[in-house]
């Protein structure tokens, strides 16, 4: 006698279904914990059962992301030919439903997503991914162009110094990067310029995303007295790179000495209140802090580490040192996936977009830390890319995921290219390959466009 399935097998295999149409089903794959699937229906909105439902929808914005041709009708095309080869009544390959459904996703459902992922991954973290049994966290923060229309101009400006018509929208995001799994806990996302839009005033709205204990890494762009009461305020310590205004002064002969360049510093409370700073704020936060400074590795770092005989200036070099790979993964996030030049005509499409890249960036990290476990490595041994390419061929054989043996020879799989240990690396930022000897667009497009009808084209250049 057979049982009728359990409303957990009648889930999964609902969404199994839905995804198995798009190249999006190995991200649908990767997400076989029971609590993520709760998690997914629980922030699907109320809607009618169509062509391209709400996780249909996703999946398939998902496998864009991961395309080297992100057009919409590449998607449908492919989601029309799994259909026919399933067996499925055929689809129109017109794009105008997939386009409407996309529009219906919530934004919010995505970045939650996307948060929850992260948080998931960094949950399950390994103590060995720690940095002396506590959890570091990399803030960076880096720019992506979308298409110049004038939508996109409005909400997210060019920058001023490009001429108007021959610039595109700039969007600034700040991320909060886990060190030891590589995974996004969560972004903040503005236009390039404007007030509160710079990259401390960016990392201030997603605080609360840090927990008591953990250790913020970054740039010369966070070491400020404001910013370093507020994580002293959360139980929480920061390693930062001296703002450069300071660095010229800092003078080691003052302060308490703890060695060599190395001393404590009590300093004041700026006497001008910041434009962002609310009143009550600034009467709230202390008259001093004590900080301190160090020369170490060829830098100047500011800490509130303050004990010499636990944290050495050796360990701090070498952890200043890591937080290059937040570098490395904004590059993967931009270059790899393909974020760097956004694809969508609208505004809150275009933000919804960076959430579902940065949804696929927390999958594809998801992957690496679940064969690290397996294998008992570091995540940040194992190739990035390689990881993708692996993810981008699964849909051909969607039964690796589902049996366990297959699954964690998959997982050897991921864990054979292994990335070089490259220390203090330096490259230079130079193309060695030429382009093609066209001239640069010096006015808008409709103008030139202009010009060529009257005048024809210009003579090849020599």
């Amino acid at each position: 006698m057979h049982r009728k399935p359990s409303a957990r097998v009648r889930q999964q295999l609902r969404v199994h279904q839905q995804a198995a149409h798009s190249d999006a089903c190995a991200f649908f794959n990767l997400l076989t914990g029971a609590e993520l699937l709760d998690e997914v229906e629980s922030l699907l909105p109320r809607h009618r059962e169509r062509l391209f439902p709400p996780t249909e929808t996703l999946s398939m914005f998902l496998a864009q992301a991961l395309n080297a041709d992100r057009s919409c009708q590449k998607v449908v095309n492919d989601t029309a030919v799994y259909r026919l080869a399933g067996g499925l009544p055929s689809c129109s390959t017109h794009t105008g439903a997939y386009c409407r459904a996309r529009q219906r996703l919530p934004t919010p459902m995505v970045s939650a997503l996307a948060r929850s992922t992260g948080r998931r991954v960094v949950d399950h973290a390994a103590r060995a991914w720690h940095w002396r049994n506590r959890p570091v966290r990399l803030v960076d923060g880096t720019t992506v162009t979308m298409p110049d229309t004038p939508a996109n101009q409005a909400a997210y400006p060019q920058s001023r110094n490009q001429k108007p018509g021959l610039g595109f929208p700039l969007c600034r995001i700040v991320g909060i990067v886990c060190l030891g799994s590589g995974a996004l806990l969560n972004a903040a996302i503005s236009p390039y310029q404007g007030k509160g839009n710079d990259e401390q005033s960016l990392l201030r709205t997603i605080l609360d995303t840090l927990a008591g204990g953990d250790v913020l890494v970054g740039d010369a762009f966070y070491a400020t007295y404001f910013l370093l009461c507020a994580l002293r305020v959360r139980n929480i310590d920061a390693v930062f790179e001296q703002h450069g205004s300071r660095n010229r002064i800092t003078d080691f002969r003052c302060g308490q000495r703890l060695g060599q360049r190395d001393h404590l510093m009590l300093f004041k409370k700026p006497v001008i209140k910041p434009g962002w700073m609310s009143d009550d704020a600034y009467e709230q936060a202390p008259a001093t802090l004590t900080i301190r400074e160090l020369r170490t590795g060829g830098k100047t770092l500011v800490t509130t580490l303050l004990c010499p005989k636990q944290t050495s200036k050796a360990d701090l070099r070498l952890l200043y040192r890591d937080r290059w790979h937040v570098e490395l993964d904004l590059r993967n996030i931009k270059t790899t996936l393909g974020m760097e030049r956004l694809s969508c005509q609208r505004p809150h499409m275009a933000v919804k977009e960076i959430w579902v890249y940065l949804l696929a960036y927390n999958l594809i990290r998801m992957m690496m830390a679940q064969a690290a476990r397996h294998v008992h490595r570091l995540p940040r041994q194992f190739s990035f890319k390689h990881t993708v390419q692996i993810c981008i061929a699964l849909p051909h054989h969607r039964n690796l995921l589902l049996d366990d043996d297959k699954r964690y020879a998959l997982f050897d799989l991921i864990a054979q290219q292994r990335v070089g240990d490259r220390p203090d690396r330096i490259e230079p930022r130079a193309l060695k390959r030429r382009p093609k000897a066209y001239p640069l667009l010096t006015q808008p497009r409709i103008i030139a466009q202009q010009r060529i009808r009257k005048y024809g084209h210009p003579a090849k250049l020599k």
